[in-house]
């Protein structure tokens, strides 16, 4: 007789010091709540800005975000501010000096695939703008959710299996349904925050100025 399996024990959103409720995943580290409060869910219509997340949740696999996280002054610094015309033109002796580079994630096969993820979005860049590409699988409009639990928010979804399919198929690489998902989590295109959250309502209050300017350019903040 095959057993049950244990429920999984609930996720509310918890009360910090400050009084305010948070998501319960950065718990209290000062870093992870930091990102938590102002970047994580906030819309993000920067081409260059979605590049560097995609491919920084790229690195991630396999590995935790605030591990990234910590990381990334010096990924940034290593990959020339992740400037996708500078990256799509790294030759043998710019990855060899990465995987030297003590700082990042030294990883062969994510370095050499950002040179590829690089020319990629300048393709796409070049004929309708990556920003655009990106929302218009939410159709510019940031999708807003109402979990009250974290155990309620799913790590992929079958529009996030779309974008991985087609973001390979333009030569991006690590990007993966799981990974793409998060990405979205992060840049806002689906506002995750447990509704109790204090970012909840602000963020979608982002989505919403985003949406009725119609634009792509820089971050509403």
């Amino acid at each position: 007789m095959e057993s049950t399996p244990e429920p999984r024990p609930p996720r509310p959103s918890i009360q910090h010091a400050d009084g305010l409720s948070r998501c319960p995943w950065p718990s209290t580290d000062p870093i992870y709540v930091s990102y938590h409060d102002d970047e994580w869910g906030v819309p993000e219509w920067d081409s260059r800005a979605l590049f560097e997340k995609l491919l920084l949740d790229g690195f991630q696999a396999g590995l935790s975000w605030i591990t990234i996280l910590r990381k990334r002054e010096a990924f940034r610094a290593a990959f020339d501010q992740f400037n996708p015309e500078t990256i799509a033109g790294y030759d043998e002796a710019k990855l060899a000096a990465l995987m030297q580079d003590a700082g990042i994630v030294r990883n062969r096969a994510k370095i050499a695939a950002s040179v590829k993820s690089a020319q990629a979005w300048i393709e796409i860049e070049s004929k309708q703008g990556f920003s655009d590409y990106l929302w218009g699988f939410y159709n510019g409009t940031p999708k807003q959710n109402q979990w009250r639990d974290m155990r309620e928010v799913p790590a992929q979804t079958p529009l996030s299996a779309v974008m991985s399919k087609d973001l390979r198929a333009r030569g991006f690489n690590f990007c993966g349904p799981t990974i793409v998902y998060a990405f979205c989590q992060a840049v806002g295109m689906v506002n995750d925050h447990l509704v109790d959250c204090c970012r909840h309502g602000p963020c979608a209050e982002h989505g919403k100025a985003g949406a009725m300017t119609g634009k792509t350019g820089p971050r509403v903040s």
